[in-house]
């Protein structure tokens, strides 16, 4: 048994309890209860202790859209590489790189991704893999890290006929594999759905085969209208914009999770929101690609769970937090625009988008809900209460505030030390994994 406790602890529950000085007590994976310190600290006298110092003691965060393929990709340069537009950015970097990963560099990707995210206090993501260099076992490979690392994991592998029909295929059997695979487990840790690129790389002919293969308990992992060029395809080749499209191959539905949606409109968002099917947004990803800004608090005002993801740009959920903010003031040209929106899709979304995945209750501190909880040390200057905790956190905090983790019940990081993981060890093998990614890709 664990107790957290001398820091100001938020619940982020239906009450959104705040302690000034509280505790949070827990046994395996699971919150026996969250309370007054002092009091807890007497009954639970035989608990381990782990002092907050006096920081803020709160739920760990979720991120509902990663790209743990992406992870080598920091400081590489790829000759001739000069693009002008989104489909020169995705084939000649990302699609440059997952057409040379291994096996063994997706894992080390996974490593490199877990690291950063437990660092920034992320104990739960959805992660959206390609590796067309090997595309069997990638998926397994990446629980393999999951479970090293102890980060909470929905994998599945992006199909698309980019590269022919035979991966194609391989792509579809990867995901029913290992979905089932997962769907077998029972420690309600690791999740599988169908993965898809984006309809403008998806025929007709795949589209019939991922609905016919997929395991009915899973939903579908997409990247939607993330660039003009997916919808200008869609109605071009299909006569149909991209969510229509979507919804005639029974794509969307209460499982089913939309990356982007920038280019939808409000037709398409009463589908989506009809079939309550959940959207995901990835501000930063969005601007660095120059895709455009999508209309994401007219999707969230239409009663459309949302989430926040960073799409791999980032591994911390707080800047993207901070990005979405200010670019959706900007683009309303509405101080008060984001101010609530994004909050909730941060916490109260995220969550409810993980619970769809996984029973036990996430994304909040109270009895029976998964033991997921970070510190940071921030010292508030100012009077922090429930009603303004957010300011605080936006204007005071950012991932590296988070200085001990705790994912399924297992203290991660402690003291910004990691626990259970030689991290120089671990960041020697990654740095030699992304020198041969490199060689692979530049000679």
């Amino acid at each position: 048994m664990f107790l957290i406790g001398n820091g100001r602890l938020f619940t982020r529950d239906e009450k959104n309890s705040f302690f000034e000085n509280g505790a949070v007590v827990w046994k395996d994976n699971t919150i026996v209860e969250v309370g007054d310190f002092e009091t807890l600290k007497k009954k639970y006298a035989d608990a381990e202790f782990i002092d907050a110092k006096g920081g803020v003691i709160h739920p760990a965060f979720i991120n509902t859209h990663e790209h743990i393929y992406s992870a080598l990709a920091r400081g590489l340069s790829i000759k001739g590489y000069a693009p002008n537009g989104f489909l020169e950015i995705l084939d000649g970097l990302w699609w440059t790189i997952d057409r040379n990963l291994d096996n063994d560099l997706t894992k080390l990707s996974a490593e490199a991704t877990y690291l950063e995210c437990i660092k920034n206090g992320v104990t739960t993501i959805f992660d959206h893999h390609a590796s067309f260099g090997e595309i069997s076992g990638s998926l397994f490979a990446i629980e393999e890290a999951a479970r090293d690392f102890g980060v909470r994991s929905v994998l599945c592998y992006e199909i698309s006929d980019r590269d022919g029909k035979e991966k194609a295929d391989a792509a579809i059997k990867e995901n029913v594999d290992f979905a089932r695979h997962a769907l077998s487990q029972s420690d309600d840790f690791i999740a599988g759905m169908m993965g898809m690129h984006a309809s403008f790389t998806i025929s007709d002919e795949t589209m019939e085969l991922c609905r016919k293969e997929k395991p009915k308990e899973i939903g579908y992992h997409i990247h939607v209208a993330e660039d003009i060029l997916d919808l200008h395809r869609c109605l071009k080749e299909h006569g149909k914009r991209i969510v229509d499209r979507l919804y005639d191959w029974d794509v969307l539905g209460e499982k089913t999770l939309l990356a982007h949606c920038i280019y939808v409109n409000p037709h398409e968002m009463d589908l989506i929101r009809d079939t309550n099917t959940m959207v995901v947004h990835n501000p930063e990803s969005n601007m660095g690609n120059a895709c455009g800004c999508p209309p994401t608090m007219e999707i969230v005002h239409k009663g459309i769970l949302t989430g926040l993801g960073t799409d791999g740009y980032t591994h911390d959920m707080v800047e993207s937090w901070k990005v979405a903010n200010i670019l959706h003031k900007h683009h309303l040209v509405d101080p008060g625009a984001a101010w609530a929106e994004v909050p909730e899709m941060l916490f109260q979304g995220n969550a409810r988008i993980a619970n769809r995945y996984f029973e036990k209750k996430l994304g909040v501190l109270e009895k029976g809900a998964a033991a997921d909880i970070i510190i940071t040390d921030y010292i508030p200057p100012t009077p922090m209460n429930a009603g303004n905790l957010n300011g605080h956190m936006l204007f005071g905090m950012n991932g590296r505030s988070v200085v001990t983790t705790v994912g399924n019940g297992k203290v991660l990081m402690k003291n910004r030390e990691l626990q259970g993981i030689d991290e120089e060890r671990c960041l020697a093998k990654i740095r030699e994994g992304a020198a041969r990614l490199e060689k692979k890709i530049n000679g």
